[in-house]
């Protein structure tokens, strides 16, 4: 066996033995089926509709596209909206914006730069739309 091998062995050893007799919980974070909006998202759908009856934009498609930033590593956006323009953006809704959600967007934007990413936030009953640069 090879050194690091032997390590990680006695590392996972260490661990058991101190977690022997414990009980270990964990929480996992609650996922919302995959194309079904959660409330902020069902309402931003209902602001883009607004823009698209008044001609600011073409059309929208939810969670339709996932881009892949690396090996193992995709990104899918909620919302794919085509401007009035014929440009294609991205809009991601978040109520709470974790680290590892910032970091993707962040890579998506540097990693496909000839579309544009925004984050899309609700302050006090006002959407503050942020564009993402790369």
């Amino acid at each position: 066996m090879q050194d690091a091998e032997r390590e990680r062995v006695e590392a996972a050893a260490r661990v058991r033995s101190a977690l022997s007799g414990r009980i270990v919980r964990a929480r996992a974070k609650a996922m919302k089926p995959r194309g079904e909006m959660n409330k902020l998202e069902r309402s931003y759908s209902q602001q883009l509709d607004l823009l698209r009856l008044a001609g600011d934009l073409q059309a929208w498609r939810y969670e339709s596209i996932t881009l892949r930033l690396a090996d193992r590593c995709s990104y899918t956006p909620d919302f794919a909206v085509v401007m009035a323009s014929g440009e294609i953006e991205f809009h991601e809704t978040k109520g709470f914006m974790r680290d590892d959600a910032l970091v993707k967007l962040k890579v998506a934007a540097r990693t496909f730069p000839w579309f544009t990413f925004r984050l899309v936030r609700r302050e006090k009953g006002a959407w503050q739309i942020e564009e993402i640069k790369a």
